[in-house]
């Protein structure tokens, strides 16, 4: 993590000073002789204008100044999609005119461009080769074109630590990567070898430096490669001593690290010890919030050392099941340290201050995701509350 330093700046030492520059400016100018009382009035008016206008001018500065040494930056997650032709929930979309918002919720999609970056469990590769690999039940492949709906969802980095990334094998997959780059969004969890898929993504906003760090650990019968120095693939975790590694390593780099973890049973909020387990050890490694995905389902969120872990965002928008889901915010607040240079952001030093979560609750049915309001809300909210694993209150603030 980034030095913590303070720096109080010296406003009211700035503006004594202003003051007794005006003083000793009246008392000369009333020492002159009487014919010249007029010149020195005119003068001294003068003199007051101006250094009164230095003073707001100084005063107005270092109001800005303090301003920008708080920030308030929202980072928002959403669950597994599938942009897949044959799925059930593009099909509706086609059926719906291609329309985003006709298919998700058009309050969801403001949500996710509004925050400051926003993360999806992108689960399914863009491709329009390979084969399905064999003995894999479920397979999903995207028209490499439908990577615009993530620009429009607002989408800032694309999660690939998945089990659905590579079902049609090594060329899909690396299409799957030189579309993404040609989108201008940063993936994470996966890539050409083995040091891509354990480098952390680091993206800013407000001059603080978030890391985000995936891996999976979602399959019974590993199907999914993992990459290695020469071969493309994702990053497991059934260890984790390269998972720890890459969060210890994100921890000396960035102010805020996400671990994202794919894992969980499906279709089930009955979490796995592996679970509980590697989310306090990826804390206790750097991480400032844990946020899983892959059971379909949401799970329990939880709080270890006062930082956040939502086990499981559930499906976003990804097949035709009536399932809850959410939307997971986490409004992280502090203050910097602008340090010597004013102009430079080298040698400023962040204090993160708060890591608020917030969920925004919603139903995947039908084939669309929309978000809850009301007693649907409040519902959602005391279900993910008898789901988590020890009491937690979840605020439930009423629609305006």
């Amino acid at each position: 993590m980034s030095e913590i330093k303070y720096s109080v700046r010296s406003a009211g030492i700035a503006m004594a000073a202003l003051f007794s520059l005006v003083g000793c400016g009246l008392q000369t100018e009333n020492a002159k002789v009487q014919e010249t009382v007029t010149n020195s009035e005119t003068a001294t008016e003068t003199t007051v204008e101006e250094s009164t206008a230095e003073y707001a001018s100084s005063e107005s500065t270092e109001t800005e100044t303090l301003q920008d040494t708080k920030f308030d930056i929202t980072l928002a997650f959403a669950g597994d999609i599938s942009f897949d032709d044959t799925s059930a929930v593009m099909q509706n979309y086609f059926a719906q005119g291609s329309v985003l918002s006709n298919v998700i919720d058009a309050r969801y999609i403001e949500e996710m461009n509004q925050a400051d970056l926003m993360w999806i469990n992108n689960e399914f590769c863009y491709s329009l080769r390979g084969n399905p690999l064999p003995n894999k039940m479920y397979t999903f492949r995207a028209n490499p074109e439908h990577v615009s709906m993530l620009q429009e969802m607002g989408v800032d980095v694309a999660g690939l630590a998945n089990n659905h990334i590579y079902d049609f094998g090594k060329d899909a997959f690396l299409d799957t990567l030189d579309t993404l780059d040609g989108a201008g969004i940063p993936y994470v969890g996966a890539g050409h070898d083995l040091a891509e898929a354990m480098s952390p993504v680091y993206l800013e906003a407000d001059g603080v430096t978030i890391a985000y760090v995936a891996a999976s650990r979602a399959e019974k019968y590993k199907m999914t490669p993992q990459a290695t120095e020469t071969e493309p693939g994702i990053l497991r975790c059934y260890d984790n001593t390269l998972f720890l590694k890459e969060i210890r390593e994100a921890d000396t780099k960035a102010d805020i690290v996400v671990a994202l973890p794919h894992w969980g049973t499906e279709y089930s909020t009955k979490l796995e010890e592996a679970q509980t387990v590697g989310a306090k050890q990826y804390i206790d490694a750097g991480a400032d919030a844990v946020i899983g995905a892959h059971s379909h389902c949401i799970q329990g969120v939880e709080l270890y050392n006062g930082k956040p872990i939502v086990y499981s965002l559930g499906n976003f928008w990804f097949n035709d099941k009536s399932l809850e889901t959410m939307l997971v915010k986490l409004h992280v607040s502090g203050e910097k340290d602008l340090g010597a240079d004013l102009q430079s952001a080298e040698d400023d030093t962040i204090q993160v201050e708060d890591i608020r979560l917030e969920i925004l609750p919603g139903m995947q049915s039908g084939c669309t995701t929309v978000m809850s309001d009301g007693a649907e809300k409040e519902r959602i909210l005391h279900y993910i509350e008898s789901i988590s694993p020890a009491p937690i209150a979840l605020e439930y603030t009423s629609d305006k």
